[in-house]
């Protein structure tokens, strides 16, 4: 049974601790113009609310930022785990069963992220093995489905397409409507480690592995299903899991180049990158990477569009979500800026846009779960959940820059 679920988790993959504050890290709560509401700190830590939705500032050693995560959040985490048990436990798992698939989880995982998981366990009334369940929440909440290659979309404008030539980048992490009640425990985390890395951001429900990351340097990068059936045969590291690596230790687009490019894939992913300096796309199969990027303009969805792949046409869905969003952002070129951005990515898909919204597709229903709207150069963020509003969230007090 136990080898049976991990290969449904693997196919789900493929288809879909005291801070130590530096000088240069103020706490936000002394930082101006940041517009959040304080709420809460835990030893160093800090929780604000940005409109209806809650951002916690992390500061100190990976353990402390993980202690502090898991007091600031304690209740939404235990919610959200209360939840996953209880969804599982109606499908015939036991809670014992989940925790022992979820012991699994963290075994190839950076001592960062461990750390990380660590700490969250002293503090939050839960165990790691409890935290390895949240960080695959959704993986397990779909873990009876069969797996579909849709997920996610990319757009970034930049040069003649935006009112000012700077770099704008959206993306929609889409999922089956399974996932919606994940809605309600969405967190804007921002780490600020003490050992000299970049400070990174990420937005995703509370203690769930997180697929939206932006740093302190501009950066930013995501993820998208490439509807491809082509996994590793060897053991490798979880690569979206890398993406806290990638943010933490590259600070500029051809640093990240090269940590991408020298990093095989556990299975076949297309990834989204941007900076100040300009946009780009991976597309990652487990023995080769090809990058394509556009002329102030590139978009992303569910298929590879290099034809050196030699494959088949693509699935119908990725090709008008992918088209869709590069005829709106034709259509609104020289005036794209986040507003703008943020309407493009509004539009849904049966009114000729790339977002799901409750559409009905292969037999369920999908939404755009969440979708983001960075600036590298500003490093402003609009994050949104779906049926919530757009907010808008200043970063760079945030990681203290």
């Amino acid at each position: 049974m136990r080898s049976l679920i991990l290969l449904i988790i693997l196919c789900i993959l493929a288809g879909t601790a005291a801070a130590l504050v530096l000088p240069s890290l103020v706490p936000v709560s002394h930082s101006p113009d940041t517009g959040l509401v304080y709420v809460s700190s835990f030893e160093g830590g800090q929780r604000f609310q940005a409109g209806v939705y809650p951002v916690i500032v992390l500061t100190g050693s990976y353990r402390a930022m993980g202690r502090q995560y898991g007091a600031l959040m304690k209740t939404e985490l235990n919610e959200e785990y209360t939840f996953i048990i209880d969804s599982l436990e109606s499908r015939g798992y036991t809670q014992d069963e989940v925790r022992e698939i979820a012991r699994d989880i963290p075994a190839n995982y950076p001592q960062r992220v461990k750390e990380i998981f660590t700490g969250m366990a002293e503090t939050s009334g839960l165990t790691e093995d409890d935290i390895a369940v949240l960080w695959y929440g959704a993986i397990f909440q779909l873990m009876t489905k069969p797996p579909v290659p849709v997920s996610c979309s990319y757009l970034a404008a930049w040069g003649d397409y935006t009112t000012d030539g700077s770099v704008i980048v959206s993306r929609n992490w889409d999922l089956d409507d399974d996932v919606m009640p994940f809605t309600k425990w969405y967190v804007l985390t921002v780490y600020r480690p003490t050992d000299g890395s970049n400070a990174v951001a990420t937005w995703g429900p509370a203690g769930m592995r997180p697929e939206t990351f932006m740093n302190s340097r501009g950066l930013f990068i995501a993820d998208d299903n490439s509807g491809l059936n082509d996994a590793a045969a060897e053991i490798r590291p979880e690569f979206i899991t890398e993406f806290f690596r990638f943010m933490f230790d590259y600070s500029d687009l051809r640093a990240l180049d090269a940590g991408i490019r020298g990093s095989n894939t556990d299975v076949a992913w297309i990834v989204d990158v941007a900076g100040p300096d300009g946009a780009s796309v991976y597309e990652k199969m487990t023995n080769r990477t090809l990058q394509r990027s556009g002329d102030g303009v590139i978009a992303a969805a569910n298929h590879f569009t290099d034809p050196s792949w030699g494959l088949p046409a693509p699935p119908e869905h990725s090709l008008f979500r992918y088209n869709n969003l590069l005829r709106l952002a034709g259509e609104a070129k020289g005036s794209i800026d986040a507003k703008k951005m943020m309407e493009i990515r509004d539009v849904c898909l049966e009114d000729g846009g790339a977002k799901f919204c409750h559409s009905l597709l292969f037999g369920s229903s999908y939404s755009s779960n969440h979708q983001v709207v960075f600036v590298p150069e500003t490093r402003t963020v609009w994050v949104k959940v779906m049926d919530r509003p757009w907010q808008e969230v200043g970063l760079a007090p945030l990681f203290g820059s």
